[in-house]
């Protein structure tokens, strides 16, 4: 295995470009080396991307946030912009693992673990977030729910990487929010997870919403039939019993030692419905 450090992104996407057989690049490290101390795989080259300065830092932009690939969770939560334009992105990154996993892992890396149960997902897909992604024939940029495309894949060519993530500047009157389930109070897989985010008109009526759905499909689920239940309400009871009811119908979770189907079924509605309550209080409403 070879080991190897760039200083540019040029430099790490020619490095994963021409490796002749696996490849993994290292942001935090948090899931790779697990991954590499268990022999779960065998790398022929690893590509820490840590000393690139563009994935070193947060930054903020007159059209949002630009979150570096390497940036450590620890350092979004410790970003008082971020936290008040973007609290639910911020809450879903501070519930990966411990707090000495939080020194280390980072969004971008949640990301491309494409793990269904991934906790920054569904609130990054919610905010409306997208992948900045470096490679041979470029850079492009993309939607985040089109970076995991299954369980452990990612729609990522042979020598592409995230270099940063960008989050949108929050427009007036609007609020995020996110909530999980596990098993035990710290430190385990999502059951299930739910991000949302809302918009609201003077009046309290929700203009846009984003609701996503994480640990209950294949990949992350942004539900539009539970948006379209709430735009046009004051989200009052009936328009959260319909938001319940279309995240229900939208997931197609598995059995596993976690939870049953049916349990991940009920549990997604009651999420969905809690997150959009506070989203809803974190925009104004009332």
């Amino acid at each position: 295995m070879r080991y190897e450090a760039p200083t540019t992104t040029k430099a790490a996407v020619s490095l994963m470009a021409k490796a002749k057989s696996r490849a993994y690049v290292l942001a935090g490290g948090t899931d790779l080396l697990v991954r590499l101390k268990s022999g779960a795989i065998e790398p022929e080259l690893i590509v820490d991307i840590k000393r690139i300065e563009a994935t070193q830092s947060i930054k903020q932009t007159a059209s949002g946030f630009r979150i570096g690939a390497a940036v450590p969770a620890v350092a979004m939560r410790k970003s008082a912009a971020l936290s008040r334009a973007w609290p639910g992105v911020v809450e879903a990154a501070n519930l990966i693992g411990s707090d000495q996993i939080q020194g280390r892992c980072t969004i971008a890396g949640n990301l491309c673990n494409a793990s269904p149960a991934a906790d920054s997902v569904p609130a990054l897909v919610a905010a409306g977030a997208k992948a900045v992604v470096v490679g041979p024939k470029g850079r492009r940029t993309v939607a985040v729910e089109k970076i995991a495309t299954g369980p452990g894949r990612t729609s990522l060519a042979k020598g592409e990487i995230v270099e940063y993530i960008t989050l949108p500047k929050r427009p007036l009157r609007t609020g995020d929010a996110f909530l999980r389930f596990i098993p035990r109070s710290e430190m385990d897989i999502a059951v299930v997870n739910a991000g949302v985010c809302l918009t609201l008109n003077r009046k309290g009526e929700v203009t846009k919403a984003r609701v996503v759905l994480g640990a209950v499909a294949p990949t992350v689920v942004l539900v539009a039939e539970a948006a379209d239940a709430i735009v046009g309400t004051r989200l009052d009871d009936d328009a959260l019993a319909e938001l319940a009811s279309a995240c229900e119908k939208a997931c197609h979770p598995i059995d596993d030692m976690r939870g049953t189907i049916e349990f991940r079924i009920d549990v997604a509605g009651v999420l969905a419905r809690r997150a959009a309550k506070i989203a809803y209080q974190r925009a104004g409403g009332k």
